[in-house]
């Protein structure tokens, strides 16, 4: 799963589920009860706290121009309208 989601938000490929998962598994890691025996970047909690950070981060901006969810579901533009300010007296 880990493979497979780390995979899947390096190529834009449904970045937002992808998101989820690394973000869970980051999380999960840090409060698992079990000791892994071996050395993993997440036994650190500031490296989990960066990678928890880091996948808030990509959910929120998105996958990207050059991904494959822009090419498959295209590029949108965010169109802010001019809004027309008069003096009330």
């Amino acid at each position: 799963m880990a493979v497979a989601s780390g995979v899947s938000l390096l190529i834009g490929f449904i970045t937002p589920v992808a998101d989820v998962l690394v973000g869970l598994g980051a999380t999960g890691m840090a409060l698992s009860w079990f000791h892994v025996p071996t050395q993993s970047l997440f036994e650190a909690n500031l490296a989990t706290v960066f990678a928890v950070t880091i996948t808030a981060a990509i959910g929120c901006l998105g996958p990207g121009a050059f991904s494959i969810d822009a090419r498959l579901f295209g590029r949108r533009e965010i169109i802010i309208p001019h809004v027309s300010r008069t003096k009330t007296p």
